[in-house]
């Protein structure tokens, strides 16, 4: 079994210990202006938080590339997101702040601990696969947790996604498009990410109301669009005129797979629905021969000199 799988079905576990260190110091507090940095997942993990801090009435919260983070805007506190603790790009950031910083990291002996006031460790979720998957939900979770979510629920949700039958057959389809809303975006993006990077499949990835903005264009027969979370009434009917398959874990009560239908049970969280769209990635890389857990051209950390 590669790293990767074994790190996937690890989740439900990990999401529980993250879900202890929600009282840690240096979360952000209520009212606090934050910005929240990443690159690649960390950083949609980010988004994803950023726009669940603001929906839940915490304070305003912004998410940005590290590379992008605007030096003139003044926050109350920057969290960084690095699985490494050693990306070039965070590090940078962090150390231009002369107020609060926390790191979220799988490694507390990185430069990113030492620079950071506060440092929340989950090195329970490190994984040994380049690629990252249990370590970014494992922080999605713990904030999610700390906003005041219930991460049991999403837990047991997480097992059913590790075990249920896949709604994408890798030798059907030849594209994906991952749509989400608000929060959701950023698992939608982070899905599209996982294909990219461990198989090297074309996939996009959208707000589900832009969608019909002209990326539905390229829909078709053997392509799927598969949302996350709330779907905009009609979109479904849409896609599925086009000759493609809709996937969306509350679309009739299952899962759409080319045609038929899986499962058949309550809609999953977006989170544990992630789960499925990384285990399509893995099989649309072991179904070509790849190595899901050393993709091309891809390192753990990236380390500018």
């Amino acid at each position: 079994m590669s790293h990767v799988k074994a790190e996937i079905a690890t989740q439900p576990e990990c999401w529980r210990q993250a879900a202890k260190l929600a009282g840690s110091p240096g979360l952000p507090t209520a009212g606090e202006r934050v910005a929240v940095v990443g690159c690649g997942t960390s950083w949609f993990m980010a988004k994803a938080y950023a726009a669940l801090r603001e929906q839940s009435g915490q304070g305003e919260t912004d998410a940005f590339q590290a590379s992008a983070f605007p030096s003139n805007r003044r926050y109350d506190r920057l969290v960084a997101i690095t699985r490494s603790g050693t990306t070039t790009e965070v590090l940078d950031v962090m150390k231009s702040q002369s107020g609060p910083v926390t790191v979220l990291t799988a490694d507390g002996a990185q430069p990113a601990a030492k620079i950071a006031r506060d440092a929340v460790v989950l090195d329970f979720a490190d994984e040994q696969s380049v690629v990252q998957t249990r370590f970014a939900t494992s922080v999605l979770a713990l904030l999610r947790t700390h906003l005041g979510a219930d991460i049991e629920t999403v837990a047991m949700d997480a097992e059913v996604a590790t075990r249920m039958p896949l709604p994408v057959h890798p030798a059907l389809v030849d594209q994906i498009t991952f749509l989400g809303q608000g929060w959701t975006v950023g698992i939608a993006e982070e899905a599209a990410l996982k294909c990219r990077e461990t198989a090297g499949f074309w996939t996009e990835s959208y707000p589900a109301m832009d969608y019909r903005h002209g990326p539905i264009a390229i829909a078709g027969p053997r392509r799927v669009v598969w949302a996350f979370g709330d779907v905009p009434a009609g979109l479904a009917d849409e896609v599925e005129g086009t000759g493609a398959a809709f996937v969306h874990s509350r679309h009739h009560g299952g899962y759409a797979s080319l045609g038929r239908w899986v499962g058949g049970r309550d809609p999953l969280d977006p989170m544990a629905d992630l789960i499925l769209a990384q285990r399509v990635a893995v099989a649309l890389a072991t179904t070509q021969g790849l190595d899901p857990d050393n993709p091309r051209n891809l390192a753990r950390s990236v380390v500018l000199k």
